[in-house]
């Protein structure tokens, strides 16, 4: 029925699996999709720590809504903000190795290579563990530093880290 609909708006049928254009774009929107419940629970449990009053004192001084977000709210959510990006930081080459394998198919192969994918069809399909195995560890220690290094500037910068 969607399809049916986007050729109707758009004139043609978009080829969403079959079109290597399409793909990053298609995955990104996945993913976005799939972190924003999680998120949106930290970032609402995050607001509900922040003070009524201040919002009410604002509110009496003609502060508009704009400046009530700027001034009282991204501060009083600062912390959270930094912690959650120090923490995704982490994950910054982790792509899903499932998500991806399910929606390669042949005519997009060339745009769906990641990390996990290569890992899987060098080490399991070809055969070559120790390659493998050393991919893997890289992609983990350049976690690793991205995680140790946001932690410093953000400790820099004068907010809590990770630790």
């Amino acid at each position: 029925m969607l399809y049916d609909l986007i050729a109707w708006i758009t004139g043609k049928p978009i080829d969403v699996l079959s079109s290597p254009g399409s793909f990053r774009p298609l995955i990104i929107v996945q993913m976005m999709w799939k972190e924003m419940g999680w998120g949106t629970i930290i970032f609402l449990a995050a607001l509900a720590g922040v003070d009524t009053e201040q919002y009410e004192a604002s509110i009496v001084d003609g502060a508009g809504r704009l400046r009530r977000m700027w001034h009282i709210t991204l501060p009083a959510i600062r912390t959270t903000i930094v912690i959650l990006l120090i923490l995704r930081l982490g994950n910054f080459l982790d792509t899903g190795f499932e998500q991806i394998y399910l929606m390669t198919n042949s005519l997009n192969r060339d745009v769906a290579d990641v990390f996990d994918t290569y890992v899987y069809t060098v080490g399991i399909t070809q055969g070559a563990f120790s390659y493998s195995t050393a991919v893997g560890l890289f992609k983990s220690v350049v976690g690793i530093i991205l995680v140790l290094g946001s932690n410093k500037l953000a400790k820099k910068f004068g907010h809590p880290g990770i630790y």
